[in-house]
């Protein structure tokens, strides 16, 4: 009897356990090792992306996803080393994704548009933008959503996935924005006199640029005088505050008198 059941120990161990010990051993070298292969991979990963001066957030994107996909990789590898069906395994995460991807879709579609925005560039952070009925300085493209700081500093976030399928105005883009005001003249004001003086007078306004000169040119033709055009361009910081300069000119220019009274 005691040598049956010292065979039968040494049958258990050769036959189930030292096999289950060696699995559980190869299943915790792939793990150690293939977290250090990420490791590694990630590091030159962020390495080559600040080199090439990849975008922050885009850079966060990659480095976020290529994680995910790499652990997932080493997970699906430590199982199959300890006998676990992967195949079944693959298919429950593929039916697993589809049923999160379908209650997620919203907050997926965002993160997708999130990608593309960073990709196509059509703004970047500190740019003033119009979008999805928001006019604003763009302060962080996240993620999901992108915040926007109104002119009158209220923090607003919009979903990436409205701004990418919306169309956008980038005021930023561009070396100078045009500001458009008009001017209603007095039946009694000759108008090519009037043309001649506020042109001069625009080009005394700080930050009007002198190219592309400023316009002043005959809007409409009516019952009760002409009314012109005055466009004058500037730097887009400087938009509003040529925009209110320039209407205190329009006013001084064609009604001297008030001004004065006023002033006084």
């Amino acid at each position: 009897m005691p040598l049956d059941f010292t065979s039968q120990i040494d049958s258990f161990v050769r036959l189930y356990l030292i096999p289950i010990v060696w699995k559980i051993a190869g299943g915790l070298a792939v793990w150690l090792i293939g977290n250090y292969a990420i490791r590694f991979f990630r590091t030159g990963l962020r390495r080559a992306m600040k080199i090439r001066h990849i975008d922050v957030t885009l850079a966060r994107y990659l480095d976020t996803s290529a994680s995910v996909v790499l652990q997932l990789l080493v997970l699906i590898a430590m199982l199959g080393v300890l006998g676990v069906e992967t195949t079944s395994f693959a298919a429950l995460l593929a039916a697993a994704g589809i049923a999160i991807g379908a209650a997620w879709s919203g907050l997926l579609s965002n993160f997708a548009a999130g990608l593309f925005l960073l990709t196509f560039r059509p703004f970047r952070v500190g740019d003033t933008i119009a979008a999805a009925g928001i006019t604003g300085e763009v302060r962080e493209i996240g993620l999901f959503v992108t915040s926007i700081d109104t002119a009158d500093h209220v923090l607003t976030f919009v979903g990436n996935n409205k701004l990418f399928s919306d169309n956008v105005q980038n005021f930023s883009a561009n070396a100078y924005r045009r500001v458009d005001l008009t001017a209603q003249l007095p039946p009694v004001l000759d108008v090519e006199r009037t043309v001649v003086r506020l042109r001069k007078a625009l080009l005394t306004i700080p930050h009007v640029l002198a190219t592309p000169e400023p316009a002043v040119e005959i809007l409409t033709v009516g019952a009760t005088g002409c009314t012109l055009a005055v466009r004058p361009f500037c730097h887009n910081d400087n938009y509003w505050q040529v925009y209110f300069d320039t209407n205190r000119m329009i006013d001084r220019t064609l009604h001297p008198e008030a001004s004065v009274s006023r002033a006084g």
